[in-house]
């Protein structure tokens, strides 16, 4: 079951050029830390996937396994990890997140 879902999360993450996986969805995120990711990503205005763990247990805990992160939400970017909550937000604060956006064709 394990590399299913890792073979889901590898698709999920190259098939999409931002993928935030969350609590909840991007329009009613059900905890603060996917709610001020979500409010990032939409300063932005970049579109991005939003991924609900709370409607898959396994997924949840495959996730925290793939990345070796221990907590949700995780940001994606061309497939790679940028990071969680706090790690966006100190990248969107010192202009990083807007360079890596811009440098990846992202911004609108």
């Amino acid at each position: 079951m394990e590399n299913k879902l890792f073979d889901r999360i590898r698709q999920d993450i190259t098939s999409n050029d931002i993928v935030l996986y969350m609590k909840g969805t991007p329009v009613f995120p059900q905890c603060g830390f996917s709610a001020a990711v979500v409010q990032v990503l939409n300063n932005f205005g970049v579109p991005f996937t939003g991924i609900d763990v709370l409607e898959d247990r396994d997924l949840y805990q495959a996730i925290k396994e793939f990345t070796n992160w221990p907590n949700v939400p995780q940001l994606y970017i061309k497939g790679a990890f940028v990071g969680g909550s706090d790690i966006v937000k100190e990248l969107s604060a010192s202009g990083d997140l807007h360079r890596l956006l811009e440098e990846s064709d992202l911004l609108p």
